[in-house]
């Protein structure tokens, strides 16, 4: 318990960690559902925040588990439901139907990006 201490951020009901492992979108996507979880998907700024916490620990941009729908620029949950929280850094989203998957820079903005980089796992739980 004491190692992953400050690996693990909690906010509400969500924990929030990370394997420390950079991996494409779908490959981080499918290590957090095999661990019983799913993508760290803020829903507020508490949220946000918790994850930035990992994130800052690991100096790594990290996915999110936001998507992009079929309308290009409006982003979605991975459940298919739209944002009800956003904390898009400043000028985007702008990839304009080409950068379908989302990251969370070291000051907690949100840039859209390609799916197939190499970013940071954090799931919640």
């Amino acid at each position: 318990v004491l190692a992953l201490n400050e690996k693990i951020k909690q906010a509400g009901e969500k924990i929030f960690a990370s394997n420390g492992k950079k991996v494409d979108f779908a490959s981080a996507l499918q290590s957090c559902e095999e661990a019983g979880g799913t993508l760290a998907t803020p829903m507020n700024e508490d949220e946000n925040k918790a994850i930035l916490g990992v994130v800052k620990q690991y100096n790594q941009y990290a996915y999110l588990g936001i998507k992009e729908g079929k309308t290009a620029g409006q982003f979605k949950y991975m459940s298919g439901m739209p944002l009800n929280y956003t904390k898009w850094h400043q000028y985007e989203p702008n990839g304009k139907g080409t950068e379908k998957c989302v990251e969370m820079y070291t000051d907690g903005s949100w840039k859209d990006r390609k799916c197939n980089l190499y970013r940071l796992t954090v799931c919640e739980f």
